[in-house]
Parts: C-alpha cells; sequence; structure tokens
C-alpha cells in the first residue's frame, strides 16, 4: 500500500516539479525579451521603465470578423488615449506579418493602428485549437491546447495585463500561474452554456451535437457527464479573470450562471491528490468576478449611417463569415421558399430579387463549407439568384451595405450580432433569428415600433422577407429611419469604448498581483 502511495506521489508531483523549473527559466528570461521587444519598437533602453505592455490573446487577430473589430478598436483607443501603453497581440497568424495585419485592419474596419504601440507576438501552435485536429472531445481539446498556446505566449512575453478577446478562458491558469498578473476577459460567447447541456439532454440534433449521439442515450448520457465535468472546470477558469465583458445580455446572463456554477462532488474531490493540485495552481481568488458586465460591440455607425434610406437594390444581404454556427444553410432553404412561394421574385419574374452572401473564409474548412453552399443553391434550384463574395476589402462591404433592401441572420442563439447592427445603421432592414442578442438587445422596438422582423423556420423567414419587399414606401421608410437611429445612439464605437474603460482594466494593471 506505501508503495503503490509513493507511485501515485511521483507520478503526480514529478511533471509539476518538471514544468515549475520550465517557469522559473520564463520568468528569468523576461526582462531581456521585454527590452529586445521594447527596442525594436524605438523605446530606449531608460524610458522602458515608463512602459506597461497589454497582452491581447487572439490567435486568429488576422480573420476579420467582429470580435476582431472589438480587438483593434480595443487597441486602437488604448494607442490614442495611454502613450505609455504597448499593446501585444498573441496571434497564430504567422503566415502573416505586422505590416499586412494593419493593412487589412485599415481595409477592412477602416481603423487606423500606429506600428510603434504594436507588436505581434507570433504563436505557431495555433493549430491545437482548431476544429480539425480535435474531431472528437473538441470542448476539451480545444482547451487544452489553448493552455499549451498560452504556455507558448508567455514564454515570448509576460504583459502586464492578459485580456483574452476571443474565449480561451482555460490559458488562464496558465498565465496566472506562470505570469502572476492580472486577467481580464471580453467574452463573445461561452465557450459551454446551459443550452448546449439542454440539446443534450433533450437529444436535439445541432451542430454541437451531431445525429450519432443525438440518436443514442447511452452516447447522451455520457456526453451529459462530459459536459458536467467540462462545465465545473470553465467556470473555474472564468473565475481566475480580476473583471470580465460580455458582447450582450444573453451572453451575460449565460456567463453570471457559470461563474457562480458549483458542483460538490467535484469540489470534494479536489480536497485529494492529484486534484488538490489544480486548487493550488489555480489560486482562485476572493476578488473573482461574481457578475459580467456588458459592453456592448463596437458597430461600423458613423460611415454606414451616411447612406441613402431610399432607392435600395431588390437585394437579400448575408453579412456573416462561414462558419457552421452562422447556418447559411438555412439562408438557402427561406429563399428557396420565398422564391417557391412568390414565383415573382425568379430571375424571370416581374419583381426579381437576389441573395448575397458577403463573409470571411478562414481556412480550408470555411472554403469547404463555401462549396457546399454551391451544391446546396444548385440542388435547391436557385443558384443562379446568389452571389458569393468572399473575403471583401471593407469598401466593398460597404458597397453591399449601401444597395441592399433587407439583411438576412440565421445563427440561432447568436450572442450579439454585429452585422445585425450594421444593417440597421445602414437602414436596410434586417431579418434575423428570434434568439440570442438579435431578439433581446438589437432588433427591438423603439418608440414603440419595430425595427426589423424576427423569424424561427425557413418558412417564417420567407414571409418575413416577403413582408419587408412589400411594404408600403412610407412605411418602408419610416423602418428604416428607426432602425438606423436606435443602432447609431445604441451601438457606437463611443459607447463601446465607455464600457470599456469602465472594466477597471487601467486599476488592474496598475495593482498587479504580486
Amino acid at each position: 500500500m506505501s508503495l503503490l502511495l509513493f507511485v501515485i506521489v511521483l507520478i503526480t508531483f514529478f511533471p509539476v516539479f518538471y514544468i515549475a523549473r520550465k517557469v522559473k527559466k520564463i520568468r528569468r528570461d523576461q526582462t531581456k525579451l521585454r527590452a529586445k521587444i521594447l527596442d525594436g519598437l524605438g523605446v530606449s533602453l531608460a524610458d522602458a521603465h515608463r512602459k506597461r505592455v497589454v497582452g491581447f490573446f487572439h490567435p486568429y487577430c488576422n480573420a476579420g470578423g467582429g470580435g476582431e473589430r472589438v480587438l483593434w478598436t480595443a487597441i486602437e483607443h488604448l494607442q490614442r488615449t495611454e502613450s505609455d501603453t504597448i499593446s501585444a497581440v498573441y496571434t497564430g497568424d504567422t503566415d502573416a506579418t505586422k505590416e499586412s495585419i494593419i493593412d487589412k485592419v485599415k481595409a477592412r474596419f477602416d481603423i487606423t493602428l500606429n506600428p510603434e504601440g504594436l507588436v505581434f507576438v507570433f504563436l505557431h501552435s495555433r493549430y491545437l485549437v482548431e476544429d480539425s485536429t480535435w474531431p472528437r472531445f473538441t470542448l476539451l481539446g480545444q482547451s487544452l491546447g489553448s493552455m499549451y498556446l498560452a504556455f507558448e505566449a508567455m514564454s515570448k512575453l509576460i504583459p502586464d495585463l492578459f485580456i483574452d478577446t476571443m474565449g480561451y478562458a482555460f490559458t488562464f491558469h496558465v498565465v496566472r500561474w506562470i505570469g502572476r498578473i492580472p486577467i481580464g476577459a471580453y467574452v463573445h460567447y461561452p465557450t459551454i452554456s446551459t443550452d448546449m447541456i439542454s440539446r443534450v439532454r433533450t437529444r436535439k440534433r445541432w451542430h454541437t451535437n451531431s445525429d450519432s449521439v443525438s440518436s443514442s442515450t447511452l452516447l447522451s448520457q455520457g456526453k451529459l457527464l462530459y459536459y458536467r465535468i467540462f462545465m465545473y472546470y470553465y467556470s473555474r477558469s472564468l473565475r481566475l479573470a480580476v473583471f470580465v465583458m460580455c458582447n450582450s445580455s444573453w451572453t451575460k446572463n449565460h456567463v453570471d450562471s457559470i461563474l457562480q456554477y458549483s458542483d460538490p462532488l467535484l469540489d470534494a474531490l479536489h480536497k485529494f491528490p492529484p486534484f488538490i493540485l489544480l486548487n493550488w495552481i489555480s489560486d482562485i481568488r476572493a476578488y473573482s468576478p461574481r457578475e459580467a458586465k456588458i459592453v456592448y460591440p463596437p458597430c461600423d455607425t458613423r460611415d454606414v449611417a451616411q447612406f441613402p434610406l431610399q432607392g435600395r437594390e431588390r437585394v437579400i444581404l448575408s453579412l456573416a463569415q462561414f462558419r457552421p454556427e452562422k447556418d447559411h444553410p438555412a439562408q438557402l432553404r427561406a429563399f428557396s421558399v420565398l422564391l417557391s412561394s412568390h414565383p415573382e421574385y425568379r430571375k424571370d419574374g416581374t419583381f426579381p430579387i437576389s441573395l448575397v452572401l458577403v463573409g470571411g473564409s478562414r481556412n480550408a474548412g470555411d472554403a469547404a463549407r463555401v462549396e457546399s453552399l454551391r451544391a446546396l443553391a444548385k440542388e435547391l434550384g436557385i443558384d443562379d439568384q446568389v452571389q458569393y463574395v468572399l473575403n471583401a476589402p471593407y469598401s466593398i462591404v460597404l458597397e453591399w451595405l449601401s444597395r441592399a433592401s433587407t439583411g438576412l441572420s440565421t445563427m440561432v442563439d447568436e450572442h450579439f450580432g454585429i452585422n445585425v447592427v450594421e444593417f440597421m445603421a445602414a437602414g436596410v432592414i434586417p431579418v434575423t433569428h428570434a434568439s440570442g442578442g438579435p431578439l433581446n438587445d438589437i432588433v427591438v422596438p423603439f418608440n414603440g415600433e419595430p425595427t426589423g422582423y424576427h423569424a424561427t423556420t425557413p418558412e417564417t423567414f420567407a414571409e418575413a422577407l416577403h413582408q419587408v419587399f412589400t411594404l408600403p414606401p412610407d412605411a418602408e421608410l419610416a423602418m428604416r429611419q428607426r432602425a438606423r437611429t436606435w443602432a447609431v445612439q445604441r451601438f457606437s464605437e463611443e459607447e463601446f469604448v465607455n464600457g470599456w474603460d469602465a472594466s477597471e482594466w487601467k486599476t488592474w494593471m496598475a495593482r498587479g498581483l504580486n
């Protein structure tokens, strides 16, 4: 028995001691690493002590989506208001250069960045957070992969404040242990939510719950256990942050619930080896947040609000990255139902309309989804009225926003919906799924009158689109004006930076944790 106990202790503690030695070396090398980075920015050794570094963990910073707009707007704000602050972006975009990323930010978002206050820390282990790397147990695999990615990040630069802007909360354990620095988070979408658990419990097929699992009682029960354990550790991870911002009321409600999550059985297990080590490494402090703050993302309400509200083309515009959760197939099916129900909208009809899908294609997976969409459109017999615009520069996105009559968003439980706000500010009448941010925060009545439409099925989406195209001219113009006024007032860049500053990031960076 004593020999078995010795083996357990050895297996438990030896890897920890080995990693601890690595961590000591990383900390010891930081002075030289930081000096080298600052020297590359033209900061003299005499001025280096006045500089503070805010690290933004965003492995896909060059993707060009709504999450990236949050990142770059925050950094641009810091550069404009905090001259002694250096922004460090941890990214896996190793195929790009600093100059090309800055140029793309300008082209896509019309955001100008100062290269002298910005450094990129390029990470070579991003494949560890790719979906394709973890075809099974994806949540667990990506979370463990993100921890290694954070280890690589900290080995290259430990900032004074670490902010995750993509949703990799498991990195917080690594950053806290190695860096001993405060951690903040901007959460676009919880990694796991009660909605996901509910779909497994009710055995509903979804892009996160495959047919093979939803059709099996045994597999569904096993996945429920897996989700229970994952939720427990996700909650512990989030509680390592000293402040948490969320992009919508939907996300906030879920995150607040996760921050309060507990499991008595798993809590008890952490009083015994090897789990007790996790308590020591995690070190969840008493000041961990118990409530997240809503900071609505910055949306392009400056340029697009200048577009004319009249004279719009008969175009249905989709503006979303080609990711599975955006559910582009639902858009094609809704469009097919619309054309079948109203032949006058067909290409050879009296009032032909078109569907234009504008979005970013990040990788081979996204490219394959686009090809499957082309095949589906052809199968539905609508391919001659569907257009695809991939990885468009900002100017092209603006052009479509100025031309389209209505905007289409079919994602279920969209955490916020920057694209929907852009529709409204541009004067494009939105038709969105009746859930998440579009339902609760964005497409809501203004002065008691509607600003758009909600739907849930291809049939109801088709009917809502038909209503847009048959609105009387006066009612159509009034709805476009209401939508624009609400979007500009509520979701501007100014509102975002005010909320960002209210997160107390400056206080925590000055205070630290040591």
